[in-house]
This record gives C-alpha cells, structure tokens and sequence, in this order.
C-alpha cells in the first residue's frame, strides 16, 4: 500500500466520521426548536436502549473483522473466505435479536412504544453493515460516497417532514430507515472483492472466540458511551437527557477528526506488522501521537472557551445547559484521542487485546459507579464527571500496560509544551471575549485569534523539535516538498 493511499484514506475517513457527526448538528438547532428537549431526550433514550441489540449483533466485528481482512487482503480465496465466516455470526445474530426486540415491543409495551418500533430499521441494519470489510480493504471511498448521499437525503427529508412535538415518530423513522439503506446501498461494491462462498461450521467456529473477545470491550465502552443516558433518563429527566445529548455530539466532534487517523491506520499498521515491517509502524506510530497531541490541546481549550456562547447560539437560549456540559466534557478529548492511538497503531495491530480488554473494563466500571453515585444528585453533571474518570481509567491503564514496549517520556514532554500553549490560546480568547460585540461575532473572533496563536506556537515549537526529532523533521521536508511542488 503506497503512502499516498493511506493520507487520502485519511481524508476520505474524515468525510466518513464527520459526516455522521455533522449533518445531525445541521439539524439540531432546528429541531431543538421544533420539538424540544423532551422529544430528544425520548428520542435518544429510545436509540439508546436499540443500540445495545445492535452492539450484541455486531459482537467485535468492526475491529476483528477489520484487522482480520487486513491480514489477508492479499489472497483472494482467503479474503472471501474470512469475509463470509464471520458475517455468518453477524447475519445469524441480528435475526435472532430483531426478534427479541420486537417480541420486547409487543409483549413489554413500554413508554414511547411507536418510538421503540421504529427503531427497528436501525436493529435490522445490523444484519446488512459490512463495513468493517472495506476498512479492512482500506477502501474508504466507498463507504464516504454512500453515506454523503444518504445522510444529505435524511437531512432534507427532516427539514421537509418534521414540523412539530408530534412528529417525534417521524424524526425517528426517518433516520433509523436511513441507517438501513445506507447499509444496503455498500452491497453491490462488495462483489468485486470476494467470492461467493458457503462457509461450514468449523469455518464459523474459529471465528467465534476471538470475536466474543473484542466483544468484551465493545459493551464495556457502552457503559460509559451509552449507558450514561440510560441511566440518565432513568433517574432524572428526559430533558437532561437532551441536553446531554446535544452536548455531547459537539464534544464528538473535535474527537472525530483526531481518531478518524486511527481508524485508517489500524488495518494499514496490522498489514505492516504481518509483513514484519516494525520500524515503519515506529515511524508512523511517532506521527500519530505528534498529530494527536497538537490536535487534541488544541480542540480541548478551545471547547472550553466556546462552548458556552456557542450553545446558545446554536441551540438557542433554553439549551444553555449544554454549554455548561461541553465544557465539563472537553477533557475527554485529550483522554479518548491519546488512547485511540496507542489503541488502533500498537495494541491492536500487535494482538495484544487483553489490554485493550483490561482498560476499557476498568473504564466500564469507573463510569457505573460513579454514575450511580453522582446521577442522582447532580444529573447530567453526575453523567459527565463519571465519562471523565471513565476516559481517564482507559487512557491510564493503556498506557501503563505498554509502557516497557512504547517510550513514553518524549510524549509526555512534548504534550506539556502543547498543554501550555493551549491554555495561552485560551487566555488570548477570554481577552477577545471581553470585547463588547454580537454573540456570533464574538465566537468568529475568539476562533479566529485562538487558532491564530495556537498554530504560531505550536508550529514554531514543532520546528524547534526538528533539530532533536528524525520524525519530526521527516515531516517538516514532506511538507517543504509538497509547498515547493505547488
């Protein structure tokens, strides 16, 4: 795989993510507006609760699944082999739970019930989402194509149909059906890359533990990604549900961007690895925690500063709560992305899944029981604090786990010179905010200053380091040949 694949894989995964993230914040304001904190608090209790179906269908396919076909990407016969042995778990699985969750509808008949029952499309996509094949392939392009297109048809369709608090139900159809042909549509760019092949059971059974494994860390982490608003809406308020909601798809945002590199590289690096390539994967782990860590500063105070105005403004002035939320949640970012990292470009790719086991299970437990500490008293606060320490514990017992394999103290070293220079941007912000101008002129100019100063340090401190760091100045004289050739 020549470099030149892995960058433009990058941008095209940051479409992917992003486009998830950011055309439902298109339709927030709107719909904050139309039908309220409460109908999004039901809305995303509801998807919360579908969700855990969806986890159980899916098992660790999305990163075994990945790393599995990146393996054996070069070999046809093995390829199509691998790809149809472990979608035989998947496809049995979402049958059999999309039965469950309709026999819970009609038997249970919970509050909301029209709401629970159509987000049954979203459950059934399940059984159809292959796109773990593709990030295995490296082959984003396709799966950017076909989610620009249906997530921009979703988009109009709210805008066109969602006009008041009572069409909650048709908010919800909309999306959950449109997860469900978005997975349809990636199908026919399957056919070009394997053949058709009924696997037996042994086929099937080898499958199954390594993927119950990684299983393992996918419900750990929703205890603390989704478990949140469960037990949110549970001991307090809808409304405070909404409100943690919209808070926390802001706070995604930055995090999207920085981890859409880990999602790329994960599959190229466990490719490398087999090849036995280890001091490319060195070189680009090197890249990934620079990147990560002028990345992350800069998102984290930034948010900060922001978050307050930028709720009301965006939200309106009844979603005010949110500011404070997105504040509280910005150390998250610098947590979840330095994780992702070592994550997706070293345990990973190396095999070492009992750490990636180990942290996102001590997370799990951090988060529940400081959510049934804290919710109670403190709501979405009580929420936020426990997926802080909940971000922490992972990002802590990852690195400790590799500390004899990684060398952390360079990191370490560079990360505190990006930590102050993030907080001098966040004092030239709070100057600028002191200007007496409109609300969205203030927010332009504290963004525009802000990354002003931060690029300046930052930068300058990264030409610093080029005189202590090959890798450093590897990527400085990529970048003069690039500047220099336009």
């Amino acid at each position: 795989m020549k470099k030149e694949s892995v960058k433009k894989n990058f941008i095209y995964n940051i479409l992917y993510q992003i486009l998830v993230l950011i055309l439902p914040l298109i339709t927030a304001p709107y719909l904050s507006r139309v039908i309220g904190g409460d109908s999004i608090g039901i809305y995303s209790y509801t998807h919360a609760f579908a969700n855990y179906f969806v986890l159980f269908a899916m098992l660790g396919v999305n990163n075994y699944g990945n790393r599995s076909i990146a393996r054996v990407r070069d070999n046809y016969d093995e390829r199509s082999r691998t790809f149809w042995s472990i979608y035989a778990i998947q496809v049995i699985l979402t049958f059999v739970l999309s039965i469950a969750y309709i026999l819970y509808i009609f038997l249970i008949k919970p509050d909301h019930s029209i709401i629970y029952f159509f987000q049954i499309f979203y459950v059934i996509s399940a059984g159809l989402d292959i796109n773990w094949f593709f990030f295995g392939m490296e082959k984003f392009k396709i799966t950017v194509t076909r989610n620009m297109l249906i997530k921009i048809l979703t988009t109009i369709a709210i805008f066109i149909f969602v006009k008041s608090v009572n069409d909650l139900w048709l908010y919800t159809l909309i999306i959950s059906a449109g997860t469900l042909i978005s997975q349809i549509l990636i199908w026919p760019f399957l056919i070009k890359n394997v053949s058709i092949y009924i696997p037996n059971l042994n086929d099937i059974k080898k499958h199954i533990i390594p993927d119950l494994k990684l299983f393992i860390p996918v419900i750990a982490i929703s205890l603390y990604n989704i478990m949140d608003k469960l037990m949110l809406g549970y001991m307090s308020t809808y409304e405070e549900v909404g409100y943690y909601e919209y808070a926390e798809k802001i706070a995604q945002v930055p995090v999207t961007i920085i981890i859409a590199l880990g999602t790329v590289m994960m599959p190229h690096v466990s490719n490398l690895m087999a090849k036995g390539k280890l001091d490319e994967c060195k070189r680009l782990f090197d890249k990934g925690m620079l990147f990560v860590m002028f990345m992350s500063f800069a998102f984290t105070f930034g948010m900060a500063n922001l978050s307050p105005d930028f709720s009301i403004w965006y939200y309106g002035s009844h979603f005010a709560r949110c500011g404070l939320f997105m504040v509280y949640l910005s150390p998250v970012i610098i947590f979840k992305s330095w994780a992702n990292i070592v994550r997706t470009q070293f345990i990973m790719p190396a095999g070492q899944d009992n750490i990636y086991i180990t942290s996102v299970i001590t997370g799990a437990i951090v988060n529940l029981c400081l959510n049934a500490i804290l919710i109670p008293k403190y709501a979405g606060i009580g929420a936020i604090v426990g997926t802080i320490f909940a971000e922490f514990s992972v990002f802590f017992v990852q690195f400790w786990e590799t500390r004899k394999q990684i060398v952390f103290g360079k990191y370490l070293k560079y990360a505190s010179v990006f930590c102050i220079i993030g907080i001098i941007m966040y004092i030239s912000m709070y100057f600028v905010g002191k200007i007496e101008t409109g609300l969205l002129i203030s927010i332009v100019l504290r963004f525009l200053v802000g990354a002003f100063v931060y690029c300046l340090f930052a930068i300058g401190y990264i030409f610093h380091l080029r005189k202590k760091d090959v890798v450093v100045n590897e990527i400085i004289e990529s970048i003069k040949k690039k500047l220099i050739k336009q």
